[in-house]
């Protein structure tokens, strides 16, 4: 499979497997790590979690089923994230729901990861939302300690604009590494308000969170996903892919900003599907006819 390098030290597969669901799932560990097995014999090495997934309990059904095979290990790279606050019977000191991007969080958030996963160190930590009271040289505290400790090795985002992405920037001796972002043919948003612009001036490939807009392509009433689904038939048939699912990752692949698409699925046919549309071509005519549709009108 294709791979992203982020660093010199740090790539990613260029398909994801996102974790944010695990929970919903009920797989027994023997399942979860069978699922695991299935998708890195396909080349799928990166595995997408944030402390908070399951009501805080996805890290450690994760790590569950990591702890059956501890030599699958060193072969993948885990992401995961911090910085959202929820309450939950699995938090009952959690008053609100609020951000906390304080060291004494993320240090704390990250010490419970490595519990919960059953490793020494995370490969890439992302802040999970942009926090309003974000003081940045005390997250930039916390960041450096655990680099320093070997506990995270790399540092990005998640769902951040050009002058959040500046603010923490500027405080770091090191590259933010990535922008994890919604990113979709039906999600135009961070297309079109320059925060993908962002990621190619800098040079870092962003992650796709709902790279499939969380089924809403798929609403009967929505006269936008009506309109965008006939074209991704269309174009479905032009490229020879399986379903309008591969189009979308296609048309995400084919942008040059390096998009790693986060497939949020616990089926292995899905994953197979995401990993399936890397063997697509999508001539560029078709990718701004997918634009259009999902704009519902012309390009000026």
């Amino acid at each position: 499979m294709q791979r992203v390098n982020l660093t010199e030290d740090l790539s990613l597969s260029r398909i994801v497997h996102g974790m944010w669901r695990l929970a919903d799932w009920r797989f027994s560990a023997q399942d979860i790590l069978s699922l695991i097995e299935h998708g890195m014999d396909r080349g799928v090495t990166t595995y997408d979690h944030a402390d908070i997934y399951g009501s805080y309990t996805c890290e450690e059904i994760f790590g569950n089923a990591l702890s059956l095979k501890p030599s699958l290990r060193d072969k993948m790279e885990i992401v995961t994230k911090c910085g959202i606050v929820l309450q939950s019977k699995n938090r009952p000191s959690h008053k609100s729901h609020h951000y906390d991007t304080s060291k004494t969080h993320i240090i704390k958030s990250v010490e419970q990861s490595l519990m919960n996963l059953k490793t020494d160190y995370i490969d890439l930590l992302l802040i999970h939302r942009p926090d309003p009271l974000m003081d940045p040289a005390e997250t930039a505290g916390a960041f450096n300690q655990l680099k320093e400790s070997g506990k995270v090795r790399n540092f990005g985002v998640s769902n951040f604009k050009k002058p959040q992405w500046d603010m923490l920037q500027s405080y770091l001796d090191y590259p933010l590494v990535t922008n994890q972002l919604e990113l979709s043919a039906y999600n135009l948003e961070n297309f079109e308000d320059g925060t993908l612009n962002l990621c190619q001036e800098k040079g870092v490939a962003p992650m796709a969170w709902s790279p499939l807009a969380g089924g809403s392509i798929f609403e009967e009433s929505n006269e936008k996903a009506v309109r965008l689904r006939e074209t991704l038939e269309t174009v479905k048939e032009e490229i020879g892919a399986n379903g309008i699912d591969e189009v979308m990752y296609a048309w995400l692949l084919r942008h040059p900003a390096k998009i790693i698409p986060i497939v949020g699925s616990g089926k292995k046919e899905r994953l197979d599907s995401a990993i399936d549309s890397l063997n697509l071509t999508m001539e560029k005519e078709q990718w701004f006819n997918i634009l259009t549709s999902s704009m519902g009108h012309d390009i000026p």
